[in-house]
C-alpha cells in the first residue's frame, strides 16, 4: 500500500511538472505571436543587391532612400545604423542616426550631412569622423554594407557626436523592433 501511494505522489509530481512546462511554452509562443516583424527597404537597391554608385564614395555618395513599415505601437523613437563587417580593420560604420520620430516610416534620399537634420532626430559620428552618412568605399574586394532600423521605447537624447558603441549602450533594453536590409558594393 505505501508503495502506491509512492508511485502515486511520484506520478502527480511528474504530471504537474509536465503541465507547468506546457504552460510556460504556451505563454511564450503566445508572446512571441504579438511581436510585429519590421520590414526595412530601399526603392533604390533590393536586399543583397549592388549599391548604386549614386551612394558611394564613387558618386554622389549621398544616403540611399529607406522606407520601413510594421512599426511597433510603442515605439518612441527610430535608431539607424550602417556599417561594413568586411573592412580590413574591423566593422567601419557608415552611418548613426537616432531620435527619428516613431511616426516616420522611412527616409529620403540625401539627408544632409548635419547633426539635427531637417526630418527630425540626431546624426552620430559615423568612422570618417563625421556626422550624417558616409557612403560605401572599400579599398578593394566586394564589401556588405548593413542598413539597420531599430524601434525604441524610449527617445534617447543623447549628445550628437554620439558614435555606434556609444548608441548600442544607450539602446539596450529599449529595442522593441527592428529591421535589416544588406546592400553590397565593389571598386
Amino acid at each position: 500500500m505505501e508503495i502506491n501511494v509512492m508511485k502515486i505522489n511520484l506520478y502527480l509530481s511528474v504530471i504537474m511538472a509536465l503541465c507547468f512546462n506546457i504552460l510556460l511554452i504556451d505563454q511564450h509562443f503566445s508572446e512571441a505571436k504579438g511581436d510585429t516583424i519590421m520590414k526595412l527597404s530601399s526603392p533604390a537597391f533590393n536586399d543583397g543587391d549592388m549599391i548604386p554608385v549614386r551612394y558611394t564614395c564613387d558618386g554622389v555618395d549621398i544616403s540611399p532612400p529607406l522606407k520601413w513599415e510594421s512599426v511597433p505601437e510603442d515605439t518612441k523613437s527610430i535608431a539607424l545604423i550602417c556599417d561594413d563587417p568586411d573592412a580590413p580593420a574591423g566593422t567601419w560604420v557608415h552611418w548613426v542616426y537616432f531620435d527619428i520620430p516613431a511616426d516616420t516610416r522611412g527616409l529620403p534620399e540625401s539627408i544632409a550631412p548635419q547633426e539635427k537634420p531637417d526630418n527630425g532626430g540626431k546624426q552620430g559620428i559615423n568612422d570618417f569622423r563625421r556626422a550624417g552618412y558616409g557612403g560605401p568605399c572599400p579599398p578593394g574586394g566586394t564589401h556588405r554594407y548593413y542598413f539597420k532600423i531599430y524601434a525604441l521605447e524610449t527617445i534617447l537624447n543623447l549628445p550628437a557626436d554620439t558614435d555606434k558603441k556609444q548608441l548600442l549602450k544607450a539602446m539596450k533594453g529599449h529595442i522593441i523592433g527592428q529591421a535589416e536590409l544588406m546592400g553590397k558594393y565593389k571598386r
